[in-house]
């Protein structure tokens, strides 16, 4: 015969969700820490996160794993750190990908620069296929431009705020190499 089923428990409130302070303390300022307590240099850390921020900027959605990536093996840097900084500016990227492929066009010469609206880019496309490819490559090609060339200063200020920045912490601490 088989045991019929045990009668329902108490019903228990679902947990309230923890604010969004907690969550980036949890996910993103805990495992920076951790870093800086396991002995990465505060230097290594700010020119990670800098490069994170950067790599995580380019106007090429699919490409920010395969930048942060590069620079993380290039520069010998810390992988999981700048994949999950890079990883949290999606959402900065996703903003900045139209205007940018609209300076890009612009900036490669292109008079049509607001036609990269999705219904001209698709009316494009109806038409005349390989028009719509060679405006959006030309777009694409000045929108890597203008990113390359925002990003050095980029970097450049980032880790020049960050570095005393991790040095206190890792002070505070008492793990830093200073």
């Amino acid at each position: 015969m088989l045991n019929p089923l045990p009668p329902p428990g108490p019903k228990v409130a679902a947990e309230p969700s923890a604010p969004l302070g907690g969550w980036f303390r949890r996910r993103v300022t805990g495992p920076l820490l951790v870093l800086l307590q396991q002995g990465l240099a505060p230097e290594t850390l700010a020119l990670t996160v800098a490069l994170g921020v950067a790599a995580g900027l380019v106007p090429f959605l699919g490409a920010i794993t395969t930048v942060a990536g590069v620079l993380a093996l290039r520069l010998r840097l810390n992988m999981a750190a700048i994949q999950l900084i890079s990883h949290l500016m999606t959402p900065l990227q996703l903003l900045l990908l139209v205007p940018l492929l609209r300076q890009g066009a612009r900036l490669l010469g292109n008079a049509q620069e607001q036609s990269l609206s999705l219904t001209q880019v698709r009316h494009l496309f109806a038409e005349d296929w390989r028009a719509a490819l060679h405006l959006l490559w030309r777009a694409e090609l000045g929108a890597l431009v203008l990113w390359l060339l925002a990003s050095v200063p980029l970097v450049l200020v980032l880790y020049a705020v960050l570095k005393p920045l991790f040095r206190r912490l890792a002070a505070n601490r008492g793990t830093g190499r200073a």
